[in-house]
Order: structure tokens, then C-alpha cells, then sequence
């Protein structure tokens, strides 16, 4: 069995700030950036990174965007792009579900200012054609903005959907508000898996598969093409969330995807920083260790785009 590994870290933009402002000799001068790369030389690990356009005012107003980001560093960029590439993923942090119920024009523009900047600063082979909306969710009109800008395959959730009983209190985080705004025909709910209970109960749009669509592709390398958006749909993370487990519990969180032919995990940039309020201090440590196992075990990284 040829084995696919895809790992893709959300929420990312803090490193391209430091790399702004602090003008290192290199991006991998950079802690995170140099992370990634010591994973990727000893381990063969590939890392897709999903941008955020900008900081979100939650953490202060001191703001920077990918506009801010210069192209010296283009050349490096696009020399390991070959293991490392960049991605849309939302405008900013907040709201939570920011494309649940999103028109086609409001994905396009924020999807473009992101395809725009990664290109000027990274060049085009840097871009990944794979996508994580920020939260998941994605109305039909945003999948048909995505698949207009290029994007082959997105993330899709899957499972039993469930009519929203009106009931706010049945979604935790004033979710139903996000449910309810601009609400389109096929924004509805289903029972989320993980290990992340305090959202198990959690809002899905049109990038969402029955468990009868999902069965078939879980744990190999298929994907399902959508006919009226052209746009193929998977699960990205059958796999460990790093971020939800310590690196005591790494080894045993892996162990029962490690004989499937496809493998997905994933964590977020945040958790890697001391200033975070929920800063972990094993960030690094579970990076490598992951990379580690996932090598050892037979797997090959890939990106996600690569299986359409």
C-alpha cells in the first residue's frame, strides 16, 4: 500500500509578522518557519500553512496584513515549495464560521487579496490549490468563488445533518447567531467527531458529506467531485488535532490511523507562541514527534491537491 501523509497548520500569520518587522537573513531565521523546516530535514515533513490576511484586533490594535510582507525573500520562498506551501484560509480570526452563509463576492475578494499577496511576496508554485475555510463551513456560492480562483479540492465535514431547532442554547459560543445571519438553504447542523467536545454540536454548509458519501474516501486517497461546483470535497484530518493532545498522548492518538492509506493532521500557528494565553509548551516537541511517526511508519507527505 503507497501511504499519503498531508499536514496543514490553520490560523497562520504571526511568523509573517515577525518576518515583516524583524528582517531576518532568512525565513527560516524565523523560530516557527525554522521548526518546520528541522521537521521537514529530518523527516521529509511537508507543511501547508493556511494564512489569515491579517491580525484580528482580539489581540490588540497593533495590526499587520500580508501586504506588509516584502518579496526579498521570494527566491526561498519558491526554492521550498517543494515542502512547504501557503493557503487561503480566512480575512482574520473572528467571527468563527466567517463563510457559512457567504456570498460568492465576499469569498472572491477575501480569497484574492490572499492569492494575491502569497504570489507577490512567495510566487505562484508557493500557493497551495487545497483549502480549509476558517471554521470549515463554506456556502455553495463561496465553494463556486474557490473553484473560479483555481482551488481543486476543499476540506468537507460529514456526518447526519440536523435541523436547527431554534433553541441558541443548543449551540455553544452564540454559534446560532453565525447560523442564523444571511442563513442559506443548505446551512444545517451535525454531531462533530473529535476531541474537541465543547463544539461538538457544530453548524455545516454546503462543503458537507452523508456518511454514506464520506465512507467510501475516509481512509484512502479518493475524493468526491461536486457536479454543480466542479469543486472536490474530502476529509483533510482523519487524524490527530496536535493542538488537542499532549506529547504523552501523541503516540497512542496515531496509532489507529497508521495502517490506512491516507493519514491527515493538523494543528494552529497560535499555540506555538509564549505570549498566547493558551501557549503550549510541547508545540515543538509534538511537531517533530509527529513527523517523526508518521515517517517512521511508512508514509509519504503530500499536499492535499495532489490526490485530484
Amino acid at each position: 500500500m503507497n501511504k499519503k501523509a498531508y499536514f496543514f497548520i490553520d490560523d497562520t500569520i504571526w511568523a509573517f509578522r515577525d518576518i515583516a518587522r524583524q528582517k531576518p537573513a532568512s525565513i527560516f531565521d524565523q523560530p516557527f518557519l525554522a521548526l518546520m523546516k528541522e521537521a521537514h530535514d529530518k523527516y521529509g515533513m511537508k507543511v501547508q500553512l493556511n494564512l489569515f490576511y491579517q491580525t484580528d484586533f482580539f489581540y490588540g490594535h497593533d495590526e499587520f496584513s500580508l501586504a506588509e510582507m516584502p518579496d526579498t525573500y521570494k527566491a526561498e520562498w519558491e526554492a521550498n515549495s517543494d515542502w512547504l506551501r501557503l493557503a487561503f484560509h480566512a480575512r482574520h480570526e473572528f467571527p468563527d464560521y466567517p463563510y457559512v452563509n457567504a456570498t460568492y463576492e465576499d469569498v472572491k475578494y477575501d480569497f484574492d487579496r490572499i492569492k494575491k499577496e502569497v504570489i507577490r511576496f512567495a510566487g505562484e508554485k508557493s500557493f497551495a490549490l487545497g483549502v480549509i475555510p476558517h471554521w470549515l463551513p463554506m456556502s455553495k456560492e463561496g465553494c463556486k468563488a474557490l473553484r473560479d480562483g483555481g482551488i481543486k479540492v476543499m476540506a468537507a465535514s460529514f456526518g447526519d445533518r440536523k435541523e436547527y431547532n431554534g433553541d441558541p442554547e443548543s449551540l455553544p459560543y452564540g454559534h446560532s447567531f453565525r447560523l442564523l445571519h444571511n442563513r442559506q438553504s443548505e446551512t444545517t447542523l451535525y454531531t462533530r467527531r473529535g476531541l474537541n467536545t465543547a463544539i461538538a454540536r457544530s453548524i455545516c454548509s454546503y462543503n458537507h458529506l452523508s456518511e454514506e458519501e464520506m465512507a467510501p474516501i475516509l481512509r484512502n486517497t479518493d475524493c468526491v467531485l461536486d457536479k454543480e461546483t466542479g469543486m472536490y470535497f474530502r476529509d483533510f484530518a482523519d487524524g490527530p488535532c496536535l493542538n488537542l493532545i499532549t506529547i504523552d498522548e501523541l503516540s497512542d492518538s496515531f496509532k489507529p490511523h497508521l495502517n490506512y492509506e491516507y493519514l491527515g493532521y493538523a494543528t494552529h500557528e497560535q499555540y506555538f507562541y509564549p505570549e498566547y494565553f493558551a501557549y503550549q509548551s510541547d508545540y515543538s516537541a509534538k511537531i517533530l514527534e509527529a513527523a517523526k511517526v508518521v515517517s517512521e511508519n511508512g508514509y509519504e507527505f503530500i499536499f492535499v491537491e495532489e490526490l485530484v
